[in-house]
């Protein structure tokens, strides 16, 4: 191996896939071999079983549903809202000034704390779901799409100016094509925080969804149930970053070349 040295995209698929291979092979060889107890950690054969049931016999294809639909709501919503505000205050050093010290304070707050509040003021239905998700998506979509805006090459936005561009058609023309594909990137891994605060949002005050499963399953020990739900998750969030980067290409490939 060379440092920074390219692989071919079979070599990286066939790593990528024996990581896995290696995790389960020492999970099945720590519960199927007695080193750990059932009871804290359910072998793999238990967790598929566990999962078949859930599928079947008790609605978990719901729950799943439930979770998907949140997720991208909320996110959606946070989109809708960041992306603007994010490149106006990368544009504008006025908007900057005003927003960037409140957005980088609330950056920190973490989205599970204003659970309680939430539930007071839109009770334990969709929206508090969908408001917790916007909380931890909004402000880091804003403070990362306004860095990187703010550092678009000033040539670029000279040439525009030399050209006899206005400032609206600056920021038309050069800097929001200039960054599209970084913002993109931008969402693409703020969509992966999305689903962490979904998870928190759905342990408390929820009657469906892949956390009130999980959250259930820990009442019952059902350790099998958990670690199937953990895994959907991290299914349905690795078939979705793979479609955000496939979608990525199609739309930026001029960027990659």
């Amino acid at each position: 191996m060379q440092p920074l040295k390219p692989i071919s995209a079979t070599t990286r698929l066939l790593l990528g896939l024996l990581f896995f291979v290696l995790f389960f092979a020492g999970w099945a060889y720590a519960t199927l071999g007695g080193f750990v107890s059932k009871t804290f950690l359910a072998d793999p054969l238990t967790m598929l079983a566990d999962g078949y049931d859930l599928m079947v016999n008790q609605g978990f294809g719901y729950d799943i549903g439930m979770t998907v639909w949140r997720v991208i709501g909320g996110f959606v919503i946070a989109s809708l809202v960041a992306v603007p505000v994010g490149i106006a205050m990368g544009a504008y050093k006025p908007i900057e000034a005003l927003l960037e010290p409140f957005v980088s304070f609330a950056r920190y707050l973490p989205a599970s704390a204003f659970i309680p509040l939430l539930i007071l003021w839109a009770g334990i239905g969709e929206t508090q779901k969908l408001l917790v998700i916007f909380i931890g998506a909004v402000f880091q979509i804003i403070l990362m799409i306004a860095v990187g805006v703010a550092n678009t090459r000033r040539d670029l936005v000279e040439a525009a100016y030399t050209l006899g561009s206005s400032h609206s058609g600056v920021v038309r023309r050069v800097l929001i094509p200039a960054n599209a594909p970084d913002i993109a990137e931008v969402l693409r891994l703020v969509l992966g925080w999305a689903w962490t605060y979904v998870i928190v949002a759905e342990l408390i005050g929820a009657s469906s969804g892949i956390g009130y499963m999980i959250i259930n399953s820990q009442a019952l020990l059902a350790t099998g149930q958990i670690i199937f739900g953990i895994i959907v998750i991290g299914l349905i969030g690795l078939i979705s970053d793979f479609a955000f980067k496939s979608l990525n290409r199609r739309l930026f490939a001029w960027r990659l070349a």
